[in-house]
């Protein structure tokens, strides 16, 4: 799915229109996910500079290398482009961009390197310079309807696929490696061949949030946490699931359960004006309240689109108010070293009346042979 010019020059003016909330003059946007939601282009990351220059009003100009300019050609219609060759200094260019805008005060995405901006600044020395992730963030926060149907799909696909694997595939005696890659290949089958990232975590190493992939042989009774997804034209899906090997434990059950309802707790929680730790809290309280807290060692979410972690992040201290349009994960744990660990996770739509899951397999218990 193409984005409409229409949507792109939009989100461009409301970018300007937030810059001069801010006071800043040009924003200055390194090869990113940021660079990809204004332009529509998929910027290429090098020692050379590409970089998207955003002036409070007026035309935007992408500065890049002269053998990567027919790359954007596409463009041109739409930002000035600014062309450097081998010998020059590209950011002496943007220097030169902003003494003619007249820029006091320069913003910059997280994803520009350090370097050129240490440059930049030895250049444009009499400008101040700011973070933009203010800007970008709450920019991108809210998904315009584009992105909505490409999340959606994304999920859908992620969904049809954990529900192929779970239907045909086995994991006892496997290891970690060998499962993992055949989850990557079942989802390849149902649309998805962009893996963004693939967790089996079996048995103890379940309990390891961020464990990924090992050659560990799964066993009888191991849960696994599965935290995986794929990228659909540009947009992430993230869904999290803990099946067990054979037969679960009684205490692997009591543990799911806590789980479960702590993800349903901070779900109905989930509504346009409600603080986004809030959110955390209603599912932090669930596993609090029976005697786990100290095993839920994470936030609650993050939210997801064109990157798979951008805000809104769902975390005590973030005061943010959840608007329409926002999506993120809903994904409580509990993780205790040594024994096990389970996570279950759902990309979720903020709606103007609540909430709405974009994934839809079952959160019951699976076992997996």
């Amino acid at each position: 799915m193409t984005v409409a010019t229409d949507t792109l020059a939009h989100r461009v003016e409301r970018a300007q229109q937030l810059m001069e909330e801010e006071g800043i003059d040009l924003l200055m946007i390194g090869p990113s996910s940021d660079f990809r939601y204004l332009t529509g282009h998929a910027a290429h990351t090098s020692e050379r500079l590409t970089a998207l220059l955003l002036p409070w009003r007026g035309r935007g100009m992408i500065v890049v290398p002269r053998l990567e300019a027919p790359l954007i050609q596409d463009l041109a219609d739409r930002f000035e482009l600014v062309i450097w060759d081998e010998t020059d200094s590209p950011t002496a260019r943007v220097a030169e961009v902003a003494r003619d805008t007249h820029a006091e005060s320069v913003a910059v995405n997280d994803q520009l390197w350090s370097g050129f901006l240490l440059r930049l600044q030895k250049q444009l020395p009499t400008a101040s310079y700011e973070n933009g992730t203010d800007i970008l963030s709450r920019l991108r926060a809210i998904k315009d309807e584009t992105e909505l149907a490409l999340l959606r799909e994304a999920s859908r696909r992620t969904d049809e696929a954990w529900e192929d694997f779970c239907a045909h595939e086995t994991v006892i005696g496997k290891t970690e490696r060998q499962v993992g890659d055949r989850l990557k290949a079942v989802m390849a089958k149902h649309g998805m061949p962009e893996i963004a990232f693939c967790i089996v975590a079996s048995g103890p190493n379940s309990a390891s949030p961020h464990h990924y992939l090992s050659d560990r042989v799964i066993q009888a009774g191991d849960p696994i946490v599965f935290d995986f997804g794929g990228i659909h034209e540009g947009y992430f899906s993230d869904i999290t699931r803990t099946p067990i090997a054979g037969e679960p434990s009684d205490e692997i059950v009591k543990v799911y359960n806590i789980v479960r309802q702590a993800q349903q707790a901070a779900f109905e929680a989930i509504k346009p004006g409600v603080a986004c730790q809030e959110v955390d809290r209603a599912a932090r309280k669930v596993i609090t309240e029976a005697g786990y807290g100290e095993y839920f060692i994470h936030r609650l979410g993050h939210g997801i689109g064109l990157t798979g972690h951008e805000d809104p992040y769902l975390v005590e201290g973030n005061e943010t108010p959840m608007e329409a349009g926002m999506v993120f994960s809903d994904e409580p744990g509990i993780y205790m070293a040594g024994k096990f660990g389970i996570r279950i996770e759902d990309t979720v739509v903020v709606t103007p009346t609540g909430a709405e899951r974009y994934n839809h397999v079952t959160r019951d218990i699976v076992t997996l042979g």
